[in-house]
């Protein structure tokens, strides 16, 4: 087997002034795969996103992306991953092309491979057409497509994404994960969480349950579904947590 895209070991992490989220915790992803972090409210699936990208400093053990060690604010690894995180993170007052030119520099990309790199996720998200007005005029739909094209405008080898489909409506929705299929068939790997459970069995090949800072199941969605005798990952999530599973916002 080839070197995972995420190594976790022993990992401790507590915000300030509370008791450790993560105490131990211990996880591999494999290169090219589609992974799904689901786990009820407070679970620590967000938080595990921000130290596996650096947004976020721990206290013990170790995060490794492709062999890389993560440290917060780690600018070596900024090429390796892309984050689509679940609020906008573009600036509303400017255009997509605007927005992409901008995360494009702060990659590292030349101005030209930016421009490149624009115009086929302009065309691809079906956005080209309004690719000269603010993104603050734009649909929630509109806008979470800027929010992908951000994410992957480097090309990562490791895409993390934080509810990327939150409050679009079903064909948006469809569109989008078409899109991160195709991604991960060229060899993406994604990393990924969502309430939309429909959504994850549709694009999760491996998944791991969370519950109060722990992982307490992992394995590929189907093993573990036949595993626990469940049709489905709500099924499945009820009866290993003993809780529903919160369903979106709409």
């Amino acid at each position: 087997m080839g070197q995972p895209a995420v190594s976790i070991t022993n990992l401790g992490f507590s915000y300030p002034s509370q008791p450790a989220l993560f105490a131990g915790l211990g996880l591999e992803i494999a290169d090219g795969i589609r992974f799904g972090l689901f786990g009820p409210n407070g679970a620590g699936k967000t938080s595990l996103m921000h130290l596996m990208t650096g947004i976020l400093s721990y206290e013990r053990g170790s995060i490794e992306l492709f062999g890389h060690r993560v440290k917060r604010k780690n600018k070596s690894l900024n090429s390796l991953f892309g984050l689509v995180p679940q609020d906008y993170s573009f600036y509303e007052e400017l255009t997509p092309v605007e927005n992409l030119e901008f995360f494009g520099a702060w990659s590292g990309l030349s101005s030209r491979e930016t421009r490149r790199r624009a115009k086929e996720l302009l065309e691809v998200m079906n956005l080209w057409e309004v690719r000269n007005k603010a993104v603050g005029q734009f649909s929630g739909g509109m806008k979470r497509k800027v929010n992908l094209a951000i994410g992957v405008i480097h090309q990562p080898r490791i895409l993390f994404l934080d509810e990327p489909t939150v409050g679009v409506d079903v064909n948006t929705r469809h569109d989008l994960i078409r899109y991160l299929i195709e991604l991960n068939s060229k060899g993406t790997t994604l990393v990924y969480t969502s309430h939309q459970l429909d959504e994850a069995e549709e694009l999760c090949q491996r998944i791991a349950l969370m519950d109060k800072g722990k992982i307490i199941a992992c394995d590929d969605t189907g093993v573990l579904l036949a595993k626990y005798g469940q049709q489905d990952l709500e099924a499945l999530f009820l009866n290993l947590t003993g809780t529903g599973f919160p369903h979106p916002t709409k």
